[in-house]
């Protein structure tokens, strides 16, 4: 085939994919402005305790969250297995967009007393629905619309559009912290940023109906062959295994960074809100940027050596580094610890879309890539932040720290016994 008659298809290809990613990045905006937010509305829903009290409430309603991914994972994986990757993407943001309109618009406990709080749980179990499906269904879609020597690369922008979600959400707080004051933001302030998200997810779905389709699911429809979770565990179970595996201790430290990194800052650091902000904001840019150049790298050394990067440097620097941002002193030396943790988590977030991706075949990759990694995050990720906090509560903050260390050792050991998914995963054989 000419050149000439390939360049509409990858026109076509360019379009899904940048359409697919600003989905995952609406998604991840929506899921992290309750996160970054969450300093100002705690005691809007649990006015009783002390600010520490009030987090782990939040926190505990954001663990919630994670434990309903898997049910979402579930559902969603099936969906999107047997509806079309785009289906399940436009279906997983609707959810999403439905849970922030809610909580930008709900009563507070002041108004309607033990009812906010179980609104704004029904509002986080949305959403953690939403986040269980739409992990396996874009990392999916970006596999497979990508070329076999370009799949870090495409996949990679899984990661640099939630964490521009992420930043999303802090240029958001950033604003309202200069034009609002505190007591505003703890008012009112801090339901703009979930309208805003609920209005852009309303826009994404209207353009998700509209993506291409991949042709691995025209394939695996053609199969017969259908997708449900018996099939996965019986046909599948040391793939999903491995999934629920290499993800454990990646999957931690990306919440340890990001998520209670912010919270980490102001409790125990002693920097300001707005500090912390600023903080998080400039490391996360710089984080984002490095997603491709990691996902590139892998298109050409292979995933199984990032992996082992991040396991290696995971284990042994977390520690040194949350004990030096403790102490750090300054906002440019936390900046600086903070980037370092990021640039070695950058090994494990990078690449491991791409990595489940290549374990499955087509008629039930979705839930392969959705489900086990939505198990582990539960597990891990979802309960990071809790852990942290009431860790910080009960006087044993450092402990945190060695249980992410020790976390990724195990994950290293699954990342040196594991196959290199770049040469012999189950999309190898696919034309450039």
């Amino acid at each position: 085939m000419t050149d000439t008659a390939q360049h509409p298809t990858r026109r076509k290809a360019l379009r899904s994919i940048i359409g697919g990613s600003l989905g995952n990045f609406v998604e991840w905006y929506d899921w992290y402005v309750y996160s970054a937010f969450s300093v100002y509305f705690a005691g809007r829903f649990f006015p009783e305790g002390d600010q520490t009290a009030q987090l782990l409430s939040t926190a505990a309603i954001f663990a919630v969250g994670f434990l309903v991914r898997p049910i979402g994972a579930w559902l969603m994986g099936i969906y999107a297995d047997r509806r079309g990757r785009k289906a399940g993407l436009a279906l997983s943001v609707g959810l999403m967009g439905g849970g922030s309109l809610l909580i930008g618009l709900m009563p507070t406990a002041e108004t309607i007393g033990i009812y906010a709080p179980l609104l704004l749980l029904i509002a986080r179990l949305l959403q953690g629905l939403s986040v269980g499906g739409e992990y396996g269904a874009s990392a999916t879609y970006l596999a497979e619309m990508a070329g076999k020597n370009r799949r870090g690369l495409i996949s990679s922008w899984q990661y640099v559009t939630l964490i521009g979600g992420q930043l999303a959400a802090l240029a958001v707080q950033l604003s309202l912290q200069a034009l609002a004051s505190e007591a505003a933001m703890e008012q009112w302030g801090w339901r703009v940023p979930f309208i805003i998200g609920s209005m852009l997810a309303f826009g994404v779905f209207v353009l998700r109906r509209k993506i291409e389709e991949t042709a691995d699911f025209a394939a695996a429809k053609a199969s017969g062959k259908r997708s449900s979770g018996l099939a996965l565990f019986r046909e599948h179970p040391g793939e999903a295994l491995l999934v629920i595996a290499l993800t454990a201790g990646g999957t931690l430290s990306f919440y340890a960074y990001t998520t209670y990194m912010q919270k980490y800052l102001v409790n125990s650091a002693d920097f300001t809100r707005p500090q912390a902000t600023v903080i998080m904001t400039a490391a996360l840019a710089l984080f984002m940027i490095l997603q491709p150049l990691f996902g590139m790298l892998s298109d050409r050394i292979g995933r199984r050596p990032l992996l082992i990067g991040f396991g290696v440097g995971g284990t042994l620097l977390t520690v040194p580094l949350f004990t030096a941002i403790r102490s750090a002193g300054g906002e440019g030396a936390a900046f600086l610890l903070v980037l370092a943790g990021l640039l070695i988590v950058s090994g494990y977030t990078s690449i491991n879309a791409i990595v489940k991706a290549e374990l499955f075949p087509p008629h039930i990759r979705a839930l392969g890539v959705a489900l086990p990694y939505a198990i582990a995050n539960a597990l891990f990720g979802g309960t990071a932040e809790y852990i942290a906090l009431w860790l910080v509560e009960v006087g044993r903050e450092s402990w945190f720290f060695y249980y992410v260390s020790g976390m990724c050792a195990l994950s290293l050991i699954v990342y040196w016994r594991m196959r290199e998914t770049a040469k012999h995963g189950t999309m190898a054989g696919d034309a450039a």
